[in-house]
């Protein structure tokens, strides 16, 4: 149970455990008083363990992070009301990039200098974006860095190699966020 108290002259500013029934914090300007919490009875289960772990790797993230004033002050920038440069980087860490839309292989004819675009958005940013080309043997053709474009949406990647069986070629590309939370888009074309 949670409660929150505004303009209240007796609780404004109030924090900290008060007997051994209520806990008041502060967030947002605001005061919130919730039961104590109690510990758990029963051993966590495998799901709650992984949970656990993800959650101090997060901590552990956000406390590096934040250790740089560039990266601190990166983090404030798009923190909400009441949210700490922290608290954003905690977040960051839990959310891996998603690819926005379809692959643009339009002027994909197989020839060196060929592009081959793909839109990546993440909550923060997106750190970079690998690509591989595999021959329709699963042999690997070529693969590099794409290049993000100016509208910071879309990433390029040129090609380097001549790819004489373009029909049945699988590109494979990976978006690393800062935390290093990775998504594989894999597509074939047809």
């Amino acid at each position: 149970m949670m409660a929150k108290s505004k303009n209240n002259v007796v609780t404004h500013g109030l924090s900290g455990l008060i007997g051994d029934l209520l806990v008041f914090r502060q967030r947002a300007n605001k005061t919130i008083v919730a039961d104590r919490p109690r510990p758990f009875s029963k051993p966590p289960t495998v799901v709650q363990l992984d949970i656990q772990n993800r959650f101090k790797k997060a901590a552990q993230y956000a406390k590096n992070a934040i250790l740089d004033p560039l990266m601190k002050a990166a983090y404030q920038a798009v923190a909400r009301l009441g949210q700490s440069a922290f608290n954003r980087a905690f977040k960051d860490y839990q959310l891996a990039p998603e690819f926005y839309e379809d692959v643009n292989f339009s002027t994909y004819t197989g020839a060196i200098g060929d592009e081959i675009s793909v839109s990546v958005i993440d909550d923060f940013r997106v750190n970079e974006v690998k690509v591989q080309i595999m021959n329709p043997d699963d042999s690997l053709l070529e693969e590099g860095d794409a290049v993000q474009s100016l509208n910071g949406l879309d990433w390029i990647y040129t090609c380097t190699a001549v790819n004489a069986d373009v029909s049945g070629s699988k590109i494979i590309f990976t978006a690393i966020d800062l935390p290093g939370n990775r998504t594989v888009l894999e597509k074939v074309i047809l």
